[in-house]
Formats: C-alpha cells, structure tokens, sequence
C-alpha cells in the first residue's frame, strides 16, 4: 500500500475506535446531570435517617417536607428528566448506558411518588418518619460537634412533625391514608416517647456513653443541652403527635383496604408495582403468577413433610409445628446464638460461591424494645442483623436459618456493603436501593441455602420452603388486597394455609401489605429474576460457568432495576463468563 493510502487507511481506523463528538458530548452532558441532581437530592434530605444510613456525618437538621417544598422537587425532577430524555442512550458508552438506566429509573420512581403526594402519608405499618428518627438515636456519636448537630435535629423536630401534621391532614382530606384497621397499637411507639422522662428517654441515648476524647466539662455541657432538647423540644412534639394520631388520624383514616379505592387508586397501585418491581406487569397477572408459584412450591412442601416421617394431613403438620415447644426458643439469648452460629457457619462457606466478600462486618442485635411489637422478625443492612426477639413463641427456629441467610450474610448485610464499597460505581447506584433488587438478591440467598447444605432437617427445609412459599404468597395476597378487593381476614387465611408462619407474623405481615402497597411483590420476582439470568448464564456457558463469578457480576452492580439486571448478564455471557474482578 502507498504510504499515503496506508496514512489515509491508519487515520480512518484510529477515527472509527474513537468515540464520536456526540458521545463525547452525551457523557459529559449525563455526568453532569447526575452529579448536580445527586448532590441536591444528598442536601434535601440531609437529616432524615434509618436503618441503612451512610452518612459519615451528622446533620444539624431534619429534610423540609412541607408541601412547596414538596412542589419544588417535583419541579425539579421533571426538569432533570427532561434534561435526560435529552441524551440518547446509543450515544453513551462504557458503563454509562446501564447507569443511565438505573439513574432514570431513580428519577422516574421520585417523580411518581411526587404526583401522587405520597409525603401525604408518611408512615405505615412498617415504618414511620417519628421512629425512624429513633436509629439517629442510636447512632455512634464520636465528636462533640456530632452531640452538638444531634442536639440541633432535637430542636427541630417540632418544625419536622407540624409539616408532616399538615401533610397528613391533606392526604386524610381526599381519603388518602393508612387504612384505619392496620393503625391499632401504632401510637405506642409515640406514647414510649412520651412517657420516658429524662435521662431514660429514648434520644438521650448517645449521651449516656460518650468518648473519652471528649472533655469532661464539654460533656456535662453536651448532656445538659440534650436534656434541655428533650424537654422543650421532643417531648412536646411527640405529644403534639400523639393527640393528632390519637384523636385525628386513627379516627378519620380510611375504612377501605385496597390502594385501587384510593384516589387515582388504580394509577397510584400500578405506579407502586412499577417503583417496587422495576417492571411493567400488572396487578392480574402478578396474581395468576403468584398461584402458580404456589402451587409449584406445595408439592416440594408435601415431599419434605413425608421425608420427615409425619403422618397426617398438611394442616396437621403446620399445627404441629405452630404448637411444639421443642420449635421455638426458651430465651431471647438462645434465639440471638442460635442466628450468631448460623451466621458463622455460613462465613465458612460462602467464599466456596462469592468471589469478593465486603470488608464491612456485622452485629447481631435484638430489635430495639419500642419497635418489636411491629417489627418483622428479623432485618439487616450495613453493619447490623436485627433479630425480633419480642414474643418468642413466634420466632420458630425451623425458619432462623432461610431467615438469617436473607438479612445478614450472603443477603442484606453482603450486598449493601459490597455496593457501597464499589467505588467504581457512580453514588447514585452504591447509595441508593431499590427494593426488586435488594430484596431478590436477599430471597435467592435463602435459595443458594440449599446448595451451601444449610438445612440441616426436614423441618429446617421446611422453613425455607415455607418462607420461599410466604414470598410467592404475597404475590397473591398483595394483589388481593389491593386490586380484586380481598378483605383482611381472606388475606390472613390464605397465609394461614399456605405458610408455616406464627399466627402473629400472619398478623402483622399481613397489616404491612395493606399499608404499604406494591412492596411485597418486590422479593418474589426478583429472586424469579436472578434464578432466571443465573439459568440462562448456565445454559449458555456450559462448563465455562463459573457460579463465584456470576455472584460477583450480581453482587457489583449496586442496586439496579431488573431489566437492566438481565442485560448485564447478558454481557457476562457475551464476555466467556468472567468475573467483573478478574485480572484484565
């Protein structure tokens, strides 16, 4: 070739791998959106708090929640995604078409919540804004400046609590509400508050054991300050509260169940299965998925009842095991070793099936007193597994271990660390959770259970069928509730028949699903999801399948909707099924 044809030729090549001007400008352009819109939604909601905060420092405020502030951010968003719908996908490259569809799913979701004015009803059966701000509380308080922005939040919390007042008055207005009969016993957690004079008080807590490297004088000046809050600051609030949840709220709430009898009911229930599946099915079709599940999952369960050598009918053998001492612990202390001796079993297990383990260890913990009536049995994150051990007559030790491989490790208290330690990953996905994800990774850990020989019994494998069973349930009974008008009580007997489950977790499982509509569905379809891509990479990889390294590729996507998921994993099976970690 001619030197000048083999120049034209080599600049031709080298012009073709670059990315374009256009690509260029998309990728400055969406880092640029991200970046601003992250650290504005970082500081609108600085100071609100719970489990699974990352905050490395302490706000000196609660977030606005009043509704202008409310219709600020929706401005915003809307602008945001108007400023994406801007920028073509094709034109990205790298990692940044899948993190433009996370980020836009992100926006997406915290534009619908907005339209429907969800800060209208800031609590549920599960959760509540005035106990969340019970784990601020708990938190670990090194400095003196964190005790002195602790004593700020304090004095906030009448402002914080009148917006959220306001806010729930409008949403009691147009009947959009916790429904009346999931509200018994939800103002004791308030009332707790109350009662609790002085240094006995709930957010007098990180004072009663304060750093050394803290100044004697600075820390009698500190605790008399959190005193002071606490009197005139929290104590009036939370009273303030409790007469209006009391007197107000418990009164006029809704007496319907369904999210459908709400206004734009029917919207607002599909826009909730969009925001916790990350997917577009519909209530009807959840519905017959979830009794095919059921089904599915009732043959394993007759097959572990015969294998344990029981006679007698089904129902029969969910009585014996809802009734027989010898299934449930004598002691909190027994329940709380007996979840410890899981966890370390498994910690001697689970390098044989994830590659990258999270440098972050984990508590166990019972659930604080004032929120275990209501609590489920048991929840994990960052840095903690939370074990109910309030009425132990219903925490059946068949299901501790599909339990403690769903909250701490390999299921909650591994993926979230391992996001946020991912630091190649863009904040918006290391920090952020979306619930298809979290809780399907969760779920199929209870799975891999089986594969690590967790269950040692027919019973303990009942458990975690049980427990495979209750997730498949919700399907059903989420859908039942809120789209084809089920009442409470049809709700309760459909877990009662399907599940091994205490008749109190029955109870306040079922309460949960009628205040929080659309989250439950989210646990089932995703594990449905990750067992799917896992088979697809199966099939595809043959003896080139390396299941390590196709955890780590689940494990090192963050948190992501589950479209984007499969699509990741398809690009491990296009790349010889290798892990994201491998030496290149």
């Amino acid at each position: 070739m001619k030197p000048l044809l083999l120049a034209l030729a080599c600049t031709l090549s080298l012009a073709a791998a670059l990315p374009s001007h256009a690509a260029d400008d998309a990728t400055t352009r969406f880092h640029a959106i991200y970046t601003k819109e992250w650290a504005w939604r970082q500081a609108q909601f600085k100071g609100e708090d719970d489990e699974d905060n990352h905050a490395s420092s302490l706000a000196d405020h609660l977030p606005k929640v009043d509704a202008a502030t409310q219709s600020m951010r929706e401005h915003y968003w809307a602008d945001v995604l108007k400023q994406l719908d801007a920028i073509s996908p094709q034109d990205l490259h790298g990692d940044d078409p899948a993190n433009y569809a996370v980020y836009r799913n992100q926006i997406q979701t915290l534009l619908a919540d907005q339209h429907f004015h969800t800060w209208e009803m800031p609590f549920n059966s599960d959760t509540a804004f005035w106990t969340n701000l019970g784990f601020t509380a708990r938190r670990t308080l090194r400095t003196a400046d964190d005790y002195r922005h602790y004593i700020a939040q304090l004095k906030d919390i009448p402002r914080y609590f009148n917006e959220q007042t306001v806010n729930m008055r409008a949403g009691l207005a147009r009947g959009f509400s916790v429904p009346r009969v999931t509200l018994t016993g939800r103002d004791l957690s308030i009332a707790d508050v109350v009662n609790a004079k002085g240094d006995d008080n709930l957010f007098y807590t990180p004072f009663r054991k304060m750093p050394a490297t803290i100044p004697a004088d600075v820390q009698a000046q500190l605790r008399q300050q959190g005193r002071d809050a606490i009197a005139q600051s929290v104590i009036p609030a939370y009273t303030t509260l409790l007469d209006f949840i009391r007197n107000t709220y418990m009164k006029q709430a809704r007496t319907t169940l369904a999210a459908d009898a709400m206004p734009d009911g029917k919207a607002f229930y599909q826009s909730q299965i969009r925001e916790f599946t990350t997917l577009d099915m519909t209530p009807d079709a959840i519905h017959e998925l979830g009794l095919k599940e059921v089904a599915r999952i009732r043959k394993e369960m007759d097959q572990t009842i015969q294998d344990s050598g029981f006679k007698g009918s089904f129902p029969e053998f969910l009585h014996y095991l809802r009734t027989d001492p010898k299934f449930y612990p004598k002691t909190p202390d027994e329940l709380l070793k007996d979840a410890a001796w899981i966890a370390k079993r498994v910690d001697g297990k689970v390098g044989n099936y994830i590659g990258r383990l999270p440098r972050q260890r984990f508590a166990i913990e019972p659930v604080p007193a004032d929120l275990a009536p209501f609590y489920t049995g048991g929840r994990g994150g960052p840095g903690v597994y939370l074990v109910n051990t309030y009425d132990l007559p219903s925490r059946p030790l068949y299901s501790l271990t599909a339990l403690t491989l769903h909250e701490s490790a390999p299921g909650h208290a591994f993926q979230m660390p391992l996001a946020a330690e991912h630091e190649g990953l863009p904040d918006f996905r290391r920090y952020t959770y979306i619930s298809a994800y979290g809780e399907g990774w969760a779920l199929y850990c209870e799975r891999l259970g089986v594969e690590m020989d967790m269950y040692d019994t027919p019973y303990d494998r009942f458990g975690y069928l049980s427990y495979q069973m209750w997730r498949a349930a919700r399907l059903v009974v989420d859908t039942g509730l809120h789209h084809k008008g089920w009442t409470r009580e049809q709700a309760q007997a459909f877990m009662r028949d399907n599940t091994a489950l205490s008749e109190h977790e029955i109870e306040t499982e079922v309460d949960r699903y009628i205040a929080w509509p659309g989250q439950a569905l989210s646990y089932y379809l995703g594990e449905l999801a990750i067992v799917d891509a896992r088979a697809r990479a199966e099939k595809a990889l043959g003896e080139r399948f390396d299941l390590r390294a196709f955890h780590d590729t689940v494990l090192s996507l963050g948190s992501v909707p589950l479209p984007v998921l499969q699509q990741e994993v398809d690009k491990f099976i296009a790349d010889g099924g290798k892990s994201p970690y491998a030496t290149k």
